[in-house]
């Protein structure tokens, strides 16, 4: 009986050291859309006013761990059952992220100066989107209501794009470790996906509270002299300046990731784009069929916008 659970001891040891094995080599296929997830979050997070970043990251978090929970067994199923329907999938989703960056090179081309002023600028001066009220009692309820449903739409909008990039990595996950047996196929898939979600968010959550450590530092310089004083202040201002700088990058980061990823779905899966791109480098197809294909249905959204408004 000893040399029994010996046996299944022996086997749990083993199953964890191939899933252990798996998911690092699951991990190391997904590193380039997951750096590109964490580009486009971070580009989505910075498009709201500081006192909301963190709730909003926090609710962008929930979104996208509710996005894994719904992938993961479709796709395990999709794997086993119906593996023809994944590239349509991926394809769909691929156009949907090249739109997303070429509406983002539309809006900054031609909707500068509309965005360079804050359509409430009430809101934009207010330290905490939640207490309005107390603030400025001047603003009135529509004007509240308009500001948390423009940043509840955002927060859809940034969950949306989390699922595309989510079934891009789950997808890439479970190819990678497709040879495995089912359990390791699940454990591995697993934790890559929840990966996506703590690694992800978890650096956005630091990256957008750069400023936050920067003014701590530079609070806590007052309470020393000397070299500790000066070393304190000056890497709490270069965290302070370092922020718009990183959130204006992370901004064209963002952009790029999308429709690298939009192009590069294509460029793997229709053969026709790839053997047109086939001589090209890598990254610059990606980015040049991720480009035409975000500019072709930025064309379409905008014209059926355009037919819906005249007739």
């Amino acid at each position: 009986m000893a040399s029994g659970l010996f046996v299944i001891l022996d086997d749990i040891a083993t199953l964890f050291d191939d899933v252990a094995t798996m998911s690092k080599l699951a991990a190391k296929k997904t590193a380039g859309v997951l750096g590109d997830d964490l580009a486009v979050g971070a580009q989505r997070a910075s498009d709201f006013h500081a006192s909301r970043e963190l709730p909003v990251i926090w609710a962008i978090t929930k979104g996208s761990l509710l996005n894994k929970l719904i992938i993961l067994p479709l796709a395990f199923l999709l794997s086993a059952f119906w593996p023809e329907a994944i590239v349509p999938i991926l394809l769909i989703g691929g156009a949907y992220l090249s739109y997303e960056g070429a509406e983002k090179i539309y809006e900054f081309l031609f909707h500068r100066t509309e965005k360079s002023a804050p359509a409430c600028p009430e809101i934009a001066d207010n330290t905490d989107l939640l207490a309005i009220e107390t603030k400025n009692s001047a603003i009135s309820g529509e004007t509240k209501n308009s500001a948390l449903s423009r940043e509840k739409q955002k927060i859809r909008s940034a969950i949306l794009t989390d699922f595309i990039l989510s079934v891009e990595i789950i997808i890439i996950a479970l190819g990678a470790v497709s040879d495995q047996t089912i359990p390791v196929q699940i454990a591995a898939v697993t934790f890559v996906a929840l990966l996506a979600v703590v690694g992800v968010y978890g650096l956005v959550a630091l990256m957008v509270r750069m400023d936050d450590a920067g003014f701590r530092l530079v609070e806590r310089s007052q309470q020393h002299t000397g070299l500790f004083k000066t070393t304190l202040r000056l890497t709490g201002q270069s965290l302070i300046a370092a922020l718009p700088k990183l959130i204006r990058l992370l901004a064209v980061v963002g952009t790029l990731a999308m429709l690298l990823v939009g192009g590069g779905i294509a460029v793997h899966n229709l053969e026709a784009v790839h053997h047109a791109f086939d001589s090209w480098p890598s990254l610059l197809a990606d980015l040049t069929v991720g480009l035409m294909i975000g500019t072709a249905v930025l064309l379409i959204v905008k014209l059926s916008a355009g037919l819906r408004r005249r007739f």
